[in-house]
């Protein structure tokens, strides 16, 4: 049920999304991504892996962006043993963890960026 409206959301708003940057998702279509995500998790680790099979699923690597001014190659998702949501950045042959609420989002979103928006509201 909460795909059929999420589908019918980003039909609406897709050119506006993609004009307007990641945050033109509204805070209730973050909320059914949230929900869709987290419908059978019964505690906190449970939803973080439930967003975290989203973002992975969903989400188009590589991309690029920019770090402290570099850019830097978007490569992987992983899900540390700390629970945290973390890409994996590569610029050369140097290679850096950084987490995924820190992550500076490119102008030009890549597909399922959407995926990580929903993750950092639900992590507020």
């Amino acid at each position: 049920m909460a795909t059929a409206h999420l589908d019918a959301a980003r039909s609406a708003n897709q050119e506006a999304r993609y004009r307007g940057g990641m945050n033109a998702m509204s805070a209730a279509e973050l909320d059914i991504l949230v929900a869709e995500a987290t419908v059978d998790c019964h505690d906190e680790d449970e939803q973080i892996s439930g967003l975290y099979t989203m973002i992975v699923d969903n989400l188009a690597l590589p991309f690029t962006t920019t770090v402290l001014g570099v850019e830097v190659t978007v490569g992987d998702v992983d899900l540390t043993d700390r629970g945290e949501i973390v890409t994996i950045c590569r610029r050369g042959r140097f290679e850096q963890a950084i987490g995924i609420l820190e992550l500076p989002l490119p102008e030009e979103a890549p597909e399922g960026v959407e995926w990580i928006e929903a993750y950092r509201r639900w992590a507020g």
